[in-house]
């Protein structure tokens, strides 16, 4: 029986995503383990947990192989979602985000294997379609990667299918794209773009957008990410084993849309932002010009259903925001 005899392994834990998907799993009465070295990661995101009986936190860097098998050591299954993220990260210095994501990618997985972990589901990218421009993005239909960034995602892949067939490791890859929500931070260099555009129009401030802000995206909700990891973690489904999905909501959205919807929501809890004006710059480097997902092979495979689209999901994030960093 899943629960508390069950224990799950996330990397990176303390960052956005990881910290959520510990939430859920703690609420559902699993042991989780945290592994973070706090590079992007913050305490504060996982400080609520650290009273519980059954999560651990290990302070590690991926990077170590010996936190790496500290880390696995009596783990059921491996959430890997440590990583540097960006793509303007990656291009300023490709090699801190090679060693990270690919160096450590490897560690994990050789970890994972030594320890005979159940399952390794693991953050891949929907940077890997590169500069493919069918859409819907589809699988098995991906062009050349764009930056350092997607060259890394994809090597963890193509090490993923290898650990699989090689050494008989079961790996489910996540394509993330655009994933959004609550505790996603809106300060740094790097910024993703929801949360940044949401604290500056709060502090009434003009955002700006990389170009003429036709450029869209597959936004995604967080819950819609942490519903696709446990379907991947637990699917008994081999024909679902050792590949990957797009983890998605299966709709795009420019990024001039995208922050007219934060203006009007954001201006439900102070008038004056639906005043605040955004300023266009120059395209960014790296950029895909257009993204969306099917989600036909997670919907088939694993019966991914996601319950929050982009516009209920920036409600929920908005909110969050509102109460929590005003």
């Amino acid at each position: 029986m899943i629960g508390a005899k069950t224990t799950i392994l996330i990397t990176g834990g303390a960052g956005f995503i990881g910290s959520n998907l510990c939430e859920y799993f703690l609420s559902k009465a699993y042991f989780v383990v945290c592994l973070d070295n706090f590079a992007t990661g913050h305490r504060h995101n996982i400080a609520p947990f650290l009273k519980l009986d059954h999560f651990k936190l290990i302070e590690g860097d991926i990077r170590n192989l010996e936190h790496c098998r500290a880390a696995v050591a009596g783990v059921d299954y491996v959430l890997h979602q440590a990583a540097l993220g960006s793509v303007p990260r990656s291009i300023n210095d490709p090699i801190t985000t090679n060693e990270v994501n690919v160096a450590g990618f490897l560690n994990m997985l050789v970890a994972s294997r030594d320890a005979g972990v159940k399952r390794f589901v693991y953050a891949a990218s929907s940077s890997t379609y590169g500069d493919s421009e069918s859409l819907p993005k589809v699988e098995d239909k991906i062009g050349k990667p764009l930056s350092p960034y997607a060259i890394t995602k994809y090597v963890n892949e193509l090490y993923a299918e290898i650990f699989s067939t090689t050494y008989g490791i079961e790996t489910i890859g996540l394509r993330y794209f655009n994933v959004f929500g609550r505790r996603q931070d809106p300060n740094g260099a790097y910024a993703a773009v929801i949360p940044k555009f949401v604290m500056q129009l709060m502090e009434h401030e003009s955002p700006i957008i990389n170009g003429d802000g036709n450029f869209s995206r597959d936004f995604t909700y967080i819950d819609n990410v942490i519903q696709m990891n446990e379907l991947a973690m637990l699917t008994q489904n081999k024909e679902a084993i050792n590949t990957v999905y797009n983890t998605a909501f299966g709709d795009r959205t420019t990024l001039n849309d995208m922050v007219s919807y934060l203006k009007e929501y954001l201006s439900e809890f102070d008038a004056e932002i639906a005043n605040v004006k955004v300023i266009h710059g120059p395209n960014r480097a790296g950029d895909i010009p257009h993204s969306l997902a099917s989600i036909d092979k997670a919907k088939k495979l694993v019966s991914y259903a996601p319950k929050y689209s982009f516009q209920e999901g920036l409600k929920e994030a908005v909110k969050w925001y509102w109460d929590n960093l005003k």
